[in-house]
């Protein structure tokens, strides 16, 4: 049975899921609108790291994002505290829109008992939302690649479509083929 309008929508819909399929070449993830991760296809999963693993609040951006756990983005001091504060402001939204959430709720209380960070700005009431922005990945095999990064709402369904991708002929884009040839090999990352 599908969930009702009280919460979050996690299902991506055949439109979506198309849309998906013709972007092969381009690392993209969909995550609900409590930024947890739902899909992600190979070429996500070969520049950002394999999250098929992870279960219950580890798949959740927010969640990993405030509790410190391994990432291959890297930013400055200024653009972590724009992306923090962007991630809360997003996820506060999507607390409004859906009150009766319980799994929502408690990784909401959750992340406020274990992150003083998180629990600051929520506790400020920061509003705002996750913007489109560059980002530095540092990839186990290639190094350091700067790319576009796409934030696409599915406002229907409440989906969110992370989307990377290098201008044509610069040394990221090369960068970006070079992970696709190498996939989601594991030399040195462990994964």
């Amino acid at each position: 049975m599908p969930p009702g309008p009280e919460v979050v929508p996690q299902y991506i819909t055949p439109s979506v899921q198309r849309l998906l399929d013709r972007l092969v070449g381009t690392p993209v993830a969909v995550s609900d609108a409590a930024m947890t991760l739902l899909l992600a296809n190979p070429m996500y999963a070969a520049l950002m790291g394999d999250f098929s693993g992870l279960r219950g609040f580890e798949r959740n951006g927010v969640w990993r994002n405030f509790l410190y756990r391994p990432t291959r983005a890297r930013h400055t001091p200024e653009e972590r505290r724009a992306f923090l504060s962007g991630m809360v402001a997003e996820l506060r939204a999507t607390a409004v829109r859906y009150p009766a959430d319980r799994q929502l709720r408690r990784m909401i209380a959750e992340l406020r008992a274990q992150s003083e960070r998180f629990a600051e700005l929520w506790d400020a009431g920061v509003v705002g939302r996750l913007e489109a922005s560059r980002k530095t990945i540092e990839h186990p095999q290639v190094g350091l690649v700067t790319l576009d990064c796409d934030l696409l709402r599915v406002e229907e369904n409440d989906l969110h479509i992370l989307v990377y991708s290098a201008e044509p002929g610069t040394e990221a884009a090369e960068k970006l083929e070079l992970i696709s040839v190498l996939g989601t090999q594991s030399l040195v990352d462990g994964n």
